[in-house]
């Protein structure tokens, strides 16, 4: 049986990397009594994996986890039980059952969707204060122009990417207590193994554009969602490819 897991991480465990979380898992994953399956071969491990890993400092209400288990407790339960060994800064909010042919979210990951707003210990730049304005600007470098050309560094290479084709959404939000009282970035990106789009990328070639220096210690990056497409071509949640486990 196919299970996907959907988890907030948040507070503190922000700055835990992606592979000490993928360990926390293991282990939470055995205390909580779920029937979690394993592989086969001299050294077996949990058949756990995850969606796409989410950058140390980078808050999140969108991550997913997918297991295989021999038999499932209701997913009322088994949220439960699993937040009864989180520690605070992981929530497990969604527990759902997967079509027998689902393939893993790691594979079917489409997009993502982030909140990026400044902390309130540091203060933003005059030219963000006014949103209406900025909104302009923003309608100046990514609305209008035909294509957004920028450059993504790797370990190894560099390549030209359009943003025009892998930026869905770019938008200003208005200014509210979450925020500050300051205006925030909402951006929904291509996100996958083939084309992978960070927030960080889009932000800094804007803030090039209107000639201001990029803080990347200076803005909160907060993952709303992660997506895939149903069988219309749709764009969803990962969580709604799957459907509860009732109760026995």
């Amino acid at each position: 049986m196919k299970i996907r897991i959907r988890f907030r991480k948040y507070g503190v465990m922000k700055f835990v990397g992606h592979l000490d979380i993928m360990r926390f898992f293991q282990k939470a994953i055995r205390r909580s009594g779920i029937d979690i399956c394993y592989s086969e071969g001299f050294s077996p491990h949990q058949i756990l994996s995850f969606a796409a890993p989410l950058g140390v400092g980078i808050t999140s209400d969108g991550e997913y986890a997918d297991i295989e288990v021999h038999s499932s407790m209701a997913s009322a339960h088994a949220v439960q039980s699993l937040n009864a060994v989180m520690p605070e800064g992981l929530e497990i909010t969604g527990y759902v059952r997967l079509p027998d042919h689902a393939k893993t979210a790691m594979s079917v990951v489409c997009a993502a969707d982030y909140e990026v707003w400044y902390k309130q210990e540091y203060e933003m730049p005059r030219e963000l204060c006014d949103w209406k304005a900025l909104q302009k600007k923003l309608d100046a470098f990514f609305t209008e122009p035909a294509e957004v050309l920028v450059i993504k560094k790797t370990k190894k290479s560099e390549k030209a990417m359009d943003l025009k084709q892998l930026v869905y959404d770019f938008r200003i939000l208005e200014p509210r207590e979450r925020y500050f009282g300051r205006p925030a970035f909402y951006l929904n990106v291509c996100t996958g193994s083939t084309d992978n789009v960070k927030p960080e990328l889009v932000l800094e070639a804007f803030y090039k554009f209107m000639g201001i220096a990029y803080d990347p210690f200076a803005v909160q990056i907060h993952r709303r969602d992660v997506y895939d497409t149903d069988e219309s071509g749709n764009r969803r949640s990962l969580l709604r490819a799957g459907t509860d486990v009732e109760e026995a």
